[in-house]
């Protein structure tokens, strides 16, 4: 019987593992048919013979993102939103644009790793370990430095230098998410209630109501 729960236990720890990432492809390529009506995992397959060339490529990852806005940042995402060709294969890019002084605020990636890889300037890099340690892992990287923020958890970065700064990051998914953690707290729609958050962050009413008005 002993036997049989451990079995169970570890079947169940090895399928748990085996989908904690997007499901592997069963074809060549599923490009993306941006037109389907059919929901599902991912998006519907365009015809194979239909595919060409520009289905998988994009442009424009040259072009610097506005970064005019109140966190002095910009991501430029290359999702299989941007390339229909990416879809099923389980990864993803962005390009980040920093202002100086500006951060990428603290968020997560509900569905991917993310590897960065610092193009110009200093990035102020970080995440934080779950729940109880909550430990916070930070490192200054420079031009051609490489950091992976770990799948779920959240993270941030900061333009540590003078001038503007670009990073680049790929992602272990097609659809990644993003879960910005100021915004989903204090800008859910409708409001979380304000009692729960004034007893969450142990501040008062009216500084709950302050930070959601800028939300």
């Amino acid at each position: 019987m002993a036997s049989r729960i451990l079995l169970s236990g570890l079947l169940a720890l090895f399928f748990t593992a085996a989908l904690a990432s997007d499901p592997s492809p069963l074809q060549d390529f599923c490009v993306a048919d941006t037109n389907s009506q059919v929901l599902l995992n991912g998006l519907a397959c365009k015809d194979p013979k239909m595919v060409d060339a520009n289905d998988f490529s994009s442009s424009g990852l040259h072009i610097a993102g506005n970064t005019s806005n109140s966190v002095g940042s910009n991501v430029t995402p290359m999702t299989a939103a941007q390339i229909p060709g990416l879809n099923s294969l389980g990864i993803s890019l962005v390009r980040i644009d920093y202002a100086p002084g500006g951060i990428n605020p603290p968020h997560t990636h509900p569905r991917a790793t993310e590897i960065l890889t610092v193009l110009e300037g200093s990035l102020e890099v970080g995440f934080v370990t779950s729940t109880p340690q909550n430990r916070l892992i930070t490192k200054v990287l420079q031009k051609g430095d490489v950091f992976v923020f770990p799948i779920g958890l959240i993270h941030y970065q900061r333009n540590f230098g003078n001038g503007s700064a670009i990073a680049i990051a790929a992602l272990s998914s097609q659809n990644p998410g993003v879960i910005t953690v100021a915004n989903t707290v204090f800008g859910s729609k409708p409001h979380i209630p304000s009692d729960i958050l004034v007893k969450a962050f142990q501040v008062d009413n009216n500084v709950i109501n302050y930070i959601k008005s800028k939300f």
